[in-house]
């Protein structure tokens, strides 16, 4: 039986992947790349550091990894506090609250930073329905690796089969996959060209997974 959930960030929770790729672009800029659309739309999912290190490896550059994080994070900083399009998904605190209400266990799993993480939960009031929130960016291994989920589901206190995920992108499904947890793919708006088939249920809005079609599925 659920007994709790394992939440993505980027695309699931808030459309903050509008103002990533604008940061991104303004990196590549920064550092005199171009990065094509597609290679861009592989990257859904990773964090930012390994991003940046195939980045340095395809491309040949001088800089750092380290260097280019934290000019992409600059840029994503800026963005966050001035952009009044961030926003969270359509349905998403409705669910968040209903899954609350009835007891389900939440936790974050996200490939952003910790810094960026905290913000939106701070902008959004999100800290109270959560027990814990965990980066990729603080891990070994980002996503695809199963890691991540592995040990949200150690921090959520249950098995992992009493666990499901809920992702937007391939690298995440994939992970979930890899984990061995049952995990929704949600077909976000914001996350283009992205892969479900290995999701073991596939939805377009988070109305088709509220708390009584769920609570049974694991």
């Amino acid at each position: 039986m659920l007994k709790a959930v394992l939440f993505d960030m980027d695309g699931v929770i808030v459309d903050t992947e509008p103002l990533h790729c604008k940061a991104y672009f303004k990196m590549f800029a920064a550092v005199g790349i171009t990065v094509s659309d597609t290679l861009y739309e592989s990257f859904t999912g990773q964090s930012t550091i390994g991003i940046c290190r195939q980045l340095c490896k395809l491309f040949n550059l001088k800089e750092a990894p380290e260097t280019l994080v934290q000019l992409k994070r600059d840029f994503f900083k800026d963005l966050f506090f001035k952009d009044d399009s961030l926003g969270l998904i359509d349905g998403v605190l409705e669910l968040i609250k209903e899954y609350h209400k009835n007891g389900l266990t939440l936790v974050l799993a996200s490939s952003a930073s910790m810094v960026t993480i905290n913000n939106v939960f701070e902008k959004f009031d999100l800290n109270k329905y959560f027990i814990a929130k965990l980066s990729g960016a603080d891990l070994k291994a980002s996503k695809p690796h199963p890691e991540i989920f592995l040990k949200a589901a150690i921090a959520s206190g249950f098995a992992k089969e009493e666990c499901m995920v809920i992702e937007d992108s391939t690298n995440g499904i994939a992970a979930a996959n890899a984990a061995g947890i049952f995990c929704v793919g949600f077909k976000s708006p914001h996350s283009k060209n992205q892969v479900y088939d290995r999701a073991d249920l596939v939805i377009s809005s988070f109305g088709e997974i509220g708390y009584k079609k769920v609570v049974g599925l694991v």
